[in-house]
């Protein structure tokens, strides 16, 4: 540990819950005190002690053009020309909407907010107005975001704790918990509660315990369950959106949400989200409907400014195109180094040389494993110059500023 990483940590530990401003950063799942970051381009981090680290965190999804992209920081330049904060209304959000909306049939209408946490946060009350009903679906270890009805079970830095101290029990008692990948458990929970069931909420593809593809078929039935029960499916694709694919996992395989949530991509790197569905649907959002939401920061022109110039980038397909066979690369690598490795497009997990995980229950068998073996891999790693997500249960990020020479360089490091 570096002197000066060492003494900014002691200085903000001093004025910071655990000297961090989000859990993961901490350090805590891999043990040792965390570097501090000054400089970000292309593919690398530089440390304030000046080291350079190969980045295949990338800030947990967000950067799939890579860190500080000249068109993207152009476009924040501009933005920062113009003044970025008004409270009123804008053309740099209208002109996102519609490009989006123009693009993706299924997100007629388009409401911006600041996080993926308050997208989730919209799509449930507004499912909740729509519907009149009080009773949520989520599933074991898909995360979406910190709001009290969703830390129940849930992934990400809560990955193998039963939930948030805060959460009051009449909260966690309006969700309902379901396997991954089970579908008769996924069908007497509708059998139990469809009813009085708002909206069932999933991560199509779960990337916050591990990354776990789900069957296609599983998710067709948990729509048709949805449609039969008059419950509202959100896809929750904070991650997967303009990632996996420009349309998503809806593009990928053909399954359409009532209301999806998206964040990080949509933003180009700034703090971003949205919720988006049929404009019949987000007409229940204030001002025409009944479901209150605001936020003064909503819609920020810098984010919107950026976000439109990473999605022009991304729509015609080549990107993704790029980025799969870079995937494949590192994927043939990790399996040969005697790893064993999960991806999905530029998404991957390495939890070692356990069975492909496919439900929170799989990946959980491998835990033991992880938590010993992955701090010993992360920091090895992290001695070679590279940096994967800093927790074994974190997804790692590929962008097109990662090079061949890149990913060879953490197959070196592996082997």
């Amino acid at each position: 540990m570096d002197d000066d990483a060492a003494a900014l940590f002691r200085r903000a530990c001093a004025v910071t819950p655990g000297g961090v401003h989000s859990p993961v950063r901490a350090f805590h799942a891999v043990g040792g005190q965390p570097f501090f970051t000054r400089h970000a381009a292309g593919a690398r981090l530089t440390t304030t002690d000046g080291r350079e680290l190969v980045d295949f965190c990338m800030a947990f999804g967000p950067l799939p053009l890579g860190h500080a992209h000249p068109a993207v920081a152009e476009a924040a330049r501009t933005a920062l020309a113009d003044g970025w904060s008004y409270g009123t209304a804008e053309p740099w959000s209208l002109e996102l909407a519609e490009f989006i909306a123009g693009r993706l049939p299924w997100a007629e209408s388009i409401r911006f907010v600041n996080s993926g946490t308050e997208a989730v946060m919209t799509a449930l009350r507004l499912a909740r107005g729509i519907t009149g009903r009080t009773t949520l679906l989520k599933f074991d270890g898909c995360y979406h975001g910190h709001s009290d009805a969703m830390l129940v079970r849930a992934g990400s830095g809560l990955a193998g704790v039963a939930g948030s101290a805060g959460v009051p029990p009449a909260v966690a008692a309006d969700t309902v918990v379901v396997p991954l990948d089970d579908a008769a458990a996924l069908a007497a929970a509708f059998d139990r509660h469809g009813a009085g069931l708002a909206a069932a909420i999933i991560e199509p593809l779960p990337a916050n315990f591990g990354l776990l593809p789900q069957r296609r078929e599983f998710l067709a039935e948990l729509r048709d369950l949805c449609t039969r029960h008059g419950a509202l499916l959100v896809f929750d694709e904070v991650i997967s959106g303009f990632r996996l694919a420009f349309g998503g996992f809806t593009e990928v395989t053909g399954l359409v949400p009532d209301l999806v949530t998206w964040g990080k991509v949509i933003g180009g790197g700034f703090p971003v989200g949205a919720c988006a569905g049929p404009r019949d649907l987000m007409q229940y959002l204030a001002p025409p409907g009944p479901v209150y939401q605001a936020g003064t920061l909503s819609a920020n022109p810098l984010a919107m400014r950026a976000g439109l110039a990473t999605l022009r980038l991304l729509e015609d397909g080549s990107a993704y195109r790029q980025l799969d066979a870079l995937g494949s690369r590192l994927e043939q690598g990790v399996r040969a180094a005697g790893y064993h490795v999960q991806r999905a497009g530029s998404l991957f997990w390495i939890p070692g040389a356990a069975p492909q995980p496919g439900t929170l229950r799989s990946a959980a068998q491998v835990d033991a494993r992880l938590i010993t073996d992955f701090p010993a891999l992360f920091h090895r790693l992290l001695d070679a110059g590279i940096y994967l997500p800093p927790g074994p249960h974190e997804v790692g990020f590929l962008s097109l500023a990662h090079t061949a020479a890149d990913v060879d360089r953490l197959l070196a490091a592996l082997a």
